[in-house]
């Protein structure tokens, strides 16, 4: 009997996904059939790879740029979507800025940055995607974290960020449910990504990996499988749901 995959004939687009979660993302939505679009802000070469990991898989992937957090670069990179595959089935918003502060050393350009990305980043590529989306519906998922429920010491803007993504998450399956829009979100918990890397955390990240119930932290390919889910008919009933994937740390 042959495999069916979950994905077969999607459109899904995936913001900052050349590298870390969001390529993992990408890759686990391609090996179920959806045809993957790979959106990086400057990483080109990242996400070329990430595309051509999915292509020796036997999967369908472009590359495109654009930073979400601009108004006319989000509309390119969905009317650049639209024109390659079609109609947008799965929109994936995990662009985003990790970067912890304590409330002694946050700045005004510390603030924006973080919300201009992982907030405005997440309403603006929603908003030119609903204006492509398949008139039969389809699925948002956004990538909040752990860290808006845990709150943290030292983590002050980037939990307000993703408490911020948490509510749009809420908010916006009301608003979309009568257009069959499903909006979720998956909150990862320590999760050994480049801004783990880049911040100097791995150490830290990796005492809390040890600490939850699965006794590691968790990796990037970790987060695909619950995304698939999400984006598949195996949720067709769910929507304004956070899906924590912490491996149990409380």
């Amino acid at each position: 009997m042959a495999l069916t995959l979950k994905l077969a004939g999607k459109h899904a687009i995936v913001t900052g996904s050349s590298k870390g979660i969001g390529a993992a993302i990408a890759k686990a939505l391609a090996a179920e059939g959806a045809s993957v679009v790979v959106n990086y802000s400057a990483s080109k070469d990242a996400a070329d790879a990430v595309v051509a990991s999915i292509t020796a898989a036997g999967g369908k992937a472009i590359a495109l740029q654009g930073n979400v957090a601009k108004p006319e670069d989000a509309a390119q990179l969905i009317a650049d979507s639209v024109a390659a595959y079609g109609p947008i089935d799965i929109l994936v918003n995990n662009a985003g800025v990790f970067d912890f502060k304590p409330l002694e050393a946050i700045t005004p350009e510390h603030f924006h940055r973080l919300f201009d990305i992982n907030v405005l980043g997440t309403i603006l590529a929603t908003q030119e995607a609903l204006k492509h989306f398949n008139p039969a519906g389809g699925a948002i998922i956004n990538t909040s974290s752990i860290v808006s429920m845990d709150s943290p010491a030292g983590t002050g803007v980037y939990n307000a960020t993703k408490s911020a993504v948490d509510g749009l998450t809420r908010t916006f399956s009301k608003e979309l449910g009568p257009r069959k829009i499903r909006v979720n979100s998956v909150n990862p918990g320590p999760i050994e990504s480049d801004g783990v890397h880049a911040q100097g955390l791995l150490d830290t990240f990796i005492k809390l990996g040890e600490a939850t119930a699965l006794g590691r932290i968790g990796q990037p390919e970790d987060i695909g499988p619950g995304v698939v889910y999400l984006a598949s008919d195996d949720a067709v009933w769910v929507t304004g749901t956070t899906l924590t994937i912490s491996g149990g740390l409380k």
